[in-house]
């Protein structure tokens, strides 16, 4: 990543504070979505819409989950539109979840026009304190700052001439204009709430449900990334939730520091001219006109993908940890990389289907995790639960333990250094155990 430049400010998290608010947050935030999609050809709306209900059985009750985790179905005026309730942000689930949903849709032959979106509503649940402002000034810096690159990688058009749907959607316009180094958060969200350029509402990155404290704090935090075009790829959009999970929890690293810049001037001013050449009203329909998006130009921005996702890879190296025994890597993490050079608009300009890009982007997704036997389970079930305790040393413990396990030192040595590498490991002397550290 190239150097940043950062905003030194008086309110930066310790680090302490940021350990943290990364812990809290990444157990409470829950990113939610809303599917939209044009009916197939020939079907009218109504005929659509009743069936879909009573199979999907949405809940209206953000509290209960149901068994699709669908809040709503509503009509809009691209077709329809499935609002999924964010969840614990566990990626076997997640895809469990969108298939279920997406498959049947994409068989009965539903269609992701231009006039169609994909937002993304991440929020926090729960939180009985305001999230510091700071916080989220780095959201929307980082967001600036990448703002092309993630409307390259989120771009779902299907022609070269149209990679992305019309700017009115999802605006840049007001979000360029409004830096953290000058405004508090709370005057950007009311110069937001005010303009008459563009509707709150269609905002790139959208605030209108964001809430102060009177101090400044942010009281409800909840933020709707707004620019991501139709997708019916569940690897994809569950790939995204994660995208911006890991922009969030990377916002309050960089909240030790400050507030991220978006770039010196000659830097910034060609992002503007990227989001200008991706994201305008200039197209048929309701696209934007991509013809000047040379293949020069798709290689500039594949280059400020691989940027972001190099900045955000720490995060999702413990998304992985969390989710994958053993391993560094995180299928979100590997559709994100093929989405950074390949995204969805090239894939459907290459001539695959719905089908084709899920099945290309799930072989992606395979991830090769570490596979534990069963003497290695066996092994983290006498140390979670500290069976063999009470000894003198280490080596003593040691010594047992391989007896217990029927394995050799050396294999029982071989052992504990991938445990130790997966969770880390620590000597007791008060429980006269091994013990992990996380």
């Amino acid at each position: 990543m190239k150097e940043p430049i950062i905003f030194r400010r008086d309110d930066c998290l310790s680090h302490e504070q940021a350990m943290y608010w990364k812990d809290l947050l990444y157990r409470t935030v829950k990113v939610g979505t809303e599917v939209e999609f044009a009916m197939p050809k020939g079907v009218k709306k109504d005929d659509f819409l009743l069936p879909l209900v009573e199979r999907l059985q949405p809940t209206r009750d953000l509290t209960n989950l149901g068994q699709y985790g669908v809040l709503d179905i509503i009509s809009e005026h691209c077709g329809l539109e499935v609002q999924i309730i964010g969840r614990q942000p566990y990626y076997p689930a997640l895809m469990e979840q969108y298939r279920a949903i997406l498959d049947p849709l994409v068989e009965r032959g539903v269609r992701a026009r231009a006039t169609c979106g994909l937002h993304y509503h991440t929020l926090t649940i729960g939180l009985s304190e305001p999230t510091p402002e700071i916080v989220l000034a780095n959201v929307w810096n980082l967001t600036r700052r990448y703002a092309p690159y993630l409307r390259f990688l989120t771009s779902g058009g299907d022609c070269s001439e149209a990679l992305c749907r019309r700017r009115n959607y999802t605006s840049h316009l007001e979000m360029v204009r409004h830096t953290p180094g000058v405004y508090s958060m709370r005057e950007i969200y009311q110069l937001l709430h005010e303009s008459k350029r563009v509707p709150e509402h269609q905002n790139f990155l959208n605030l209108e449900h964001v809430t102060f404290t009177d101090d400044g704090e942010v009281r409800d935090f909840h933020i709707e990334f707004r620019f991501p075009d139709a997708d019916l790829a569940p690897s994809s959009i569950v790939a995204k939730t994660f995208l911006f999970l890991a922009v969030l929890l990377k916002a309050v690293e960089m909240s030790q520091y400050g507030v991220i810049h978006v770039g010196r001037v000659r830097e910034w001013r060609r992002k503007v001219e990227l989001l200008d050449m991706l994201s305008n009203n200039e197209g048929n329909l309701a696209t934007s006109d991509t013809s000047g998006v040379t293949p020069e130009v798709i290689d500039e921005l594949r280059t400020g993908c691989r940027e972001l996702l190099e900045l955000l890879k720490p995060v999702f190296v413990r998304f992985a940890r969390v989710g994958y025994e053993g391993s560094e890597d995180h299928p979100a993490f590997e559709v994100l990389s093929l989405l950074a050079e390949t995204p969805l608009s090239l894939l459907r300009a290459s001539g695959r289907d719905w089908i084709e890009i899920e099945q290309l982007l799930s072989e992606r997704a395979a991830v090769t995790s570490t596979e534990w036997d069963k003497s290695d389970r066996r092994l983290i079930r006498v140390i979670e639960l500290a069976e063999l305790t009470d000894h003198a040393a280490p080596e003593a413990w040691k010594w047992e333990t391989a007896r217990e396990l029927f394995l050799t030192p050396q294999e029982l040595e071989r052992r504990l250094e991938r445990l130790d590498d997966w969770r880390g490991l620590k000597w007791d002397t008060e429980l006269g155990t091994m013990i992990f550290l996380g």
